[in-house]
């Protein structure tokens, strides 16, 4: 009875580990919608801006060709091509920006559509050089493996409760009381107690095809333990990667920016004194606008993977 108690306490206790694995699941579905509706946002803000700077050279290449008679219809025509794909991307941003809002709602659980006005989280700290550390902390921490490891205890205590049922089992029975009307040769009160011993040897081996399955739940059990580590290892080890690639990212399109800036005012300057073409020019808007959504994305796309790692090593809470 002590071990089918026990057994019960561990298996109300893996429960407990359940509800924290939903609790992380959740923070992590929520995390994640919030950065890529943040995004979104700052992807429409740099497609809204490269439609207003398309827009103005459409203006000044109209002038020109209308007024000056300095630039061909063609010019115009390229002009007016990039700012259609500037106004494509726009309507794309806005779509994807409603969707990522959609999707921050469910998992907010909050009914039917919402537009939301986000905050910037501060940059997370620097993650591990090691990725060692993480696993050490996911092998502890993660709620998943907590869970199977006190249902593996529990297995193991149905193991026992099983085993004890071979021990023979003793009850003691006493039973008293009086005769009110008894005859002189009964006493007219009385008292007995009995002794019942009962060995389990003819079941035809009924406990003991119990106990083995019971072991052989158990061992199963502590199987799963080491599935699931190995899945989270792995799982670790690929945040791990992913987050720091992420972080190399910033770096790379912050530069790719600059020079991506510096690549569109030499053609702006060129075209503009006649020693370039619009296709030139055009080629730089586009390179511009790419890499300012490269860029755009590439923080907050770190802050998610960052978010992934401490679901991965079970610090998420």
């Amino acid at each position: 009875t002590s071990n089918l108690i026990g057994m019960a306490k561990l298996q109300a206790a893996a429960q407990d580990q359940v509800a924290e694995t939903t609790r992380a699941d959740i923070l992590l579905a929520t995390s994640s919608a919030y950065f890529t509706v943040l995004s979104a946002q700052s992807v429409l803000k740099v497609v809204g801006e490269t439609v207003k700077a398309r827009q103005t050279v459409v203006d000044q290449v109209t002038a020109l060709v209308e007024i000056a008679k300095r630039k061909s219809t063609l010019d115009l025509s390229f002009a007016n091509v990039n700012l259609s794909g500037a106004k494509l991307l726009l309507v794309q941003a806005q779509n994807e920006l409603k969707a990522a809002e959609a999707r921050l709602a469910a998992a907010m659980g909050l009914p039917g559509e919402s537009t939301f006005v986000l905050a910037d989280e501060p940059m997370p700290p620097a993650i591990p050089d090691r990725v060692q550390s993480l696993i050490d902390a996911a092998i502890q921490n993660r709620p998943e493996l907590k869970d199977l490891r006190l249902q593996q205890s529990a297995a193991e205590r149905l193991t026992k409760a099983e085993h004890a049922l071979f021990f023979p089992s003793v009850g003691v029975l006493g039973t008293a009381g009086f005769a009110p009307a008894a005859e002189a040769q009964i006493p007219g009160r009385y008292g007995a107690i009995g002794l019942n011993i009962s060995v389990p040897i003819f079941n035809g081996g009924l406990f003991r095809a119990r106990q083995t399955e019971a072991e052989l739940k158990a061992k199963a059990a502590g199987e799963n333990v080491n599935d699931l580590q190995n899945r989270v290892i792995r799982d670790v080890r690929i945040a791990f990667a992913n987050a720091n690639t992420a972080f190399e990212r910033m770096a790379l399109t912050q530069e790719l920016v600059k020079q991506a800036q510096l690549a569109m005012d030499l053609a702006q300057n060129r075209y503009e004194l006649g020693l370039s073409d619009i296709v030139e020019l055009s080629q730089a808007q586009l390179n511009l606008t790419s890499a300012q959504i490269a860029n755009t994305t590439a923080m907050y796309d770190y802050q998610a993977q960052r978010i992934n790692v401490d679901y991965q090593t079970g610090a998420l809470h």
